[in-house]
């Protein structure tokens, strides 16, 4: 195979062509950003009770199920919780992407290594729409194109 060989082979190339136009990257960005951010947001949701009043059940919920090393509870929970509002948020908007992006795959590291190890098949799901965001970006219909911070 020399360098500049097609990666696809030459019977496939039309159909894979077509298929590449049907599922362009402002597309296929925008579908993650909705995606993800739609996982985070119904998750902070249920942490609070009214806009952002931290509910106590999210506080004993991070006091006895989570309970993350070095951070209190009450800290986690907030933290948790704006988090949670604030990255989807932006996603949806397409806003700093790359930035919310990589803070939900943090809190999505956080989740995976210290509060549910055995919910990996989700994880890696959330991760790789996560990964495929930070490293792409938020494609052309997201306001970082927009106003040209992309």
């Amino acid at each position: 195979m020399t360098p500049h060989a097609p990666t696809t082979p030459a019977h496939g190339a039309p159909l894979a062509r077509l298929f590449e136009r049907l599922t362009p990257h402002a597309l296929l960005a925008l579908g993650a950003r909705v995606a993800i951010a739609a996982i985070f947001w119904r998750s902070g949701r249920t942490k609070v009770e009214g806009w952002l009043d931290v509910s106590d059940d999210a506080i004993e919920l991070f006091a006895s199920e989570y309970r993350l090393p070095l951070l209190p509870p009450e800290l986690a929970a907030h933290l948790a919780a704006y988090a949670e509002h604030l990255f989807p948020l932006l996603l949806v908007l397409g806003l700093f992407t790359r930035g919310a992006a990589l803070a939900l795959l943090g809190m999505t590291l956080v989740i995976q290594v210290f509060v549910y190890p055995d919910a990996w098949p989700t994880h890696l799901s959330w991760a790789v729409l996560l990964l495929y965001l930070v490293g792409r970006g938020g494609g052309r219909l997201a306001l970082d194109r927009a106003l040209r911070i992309a």
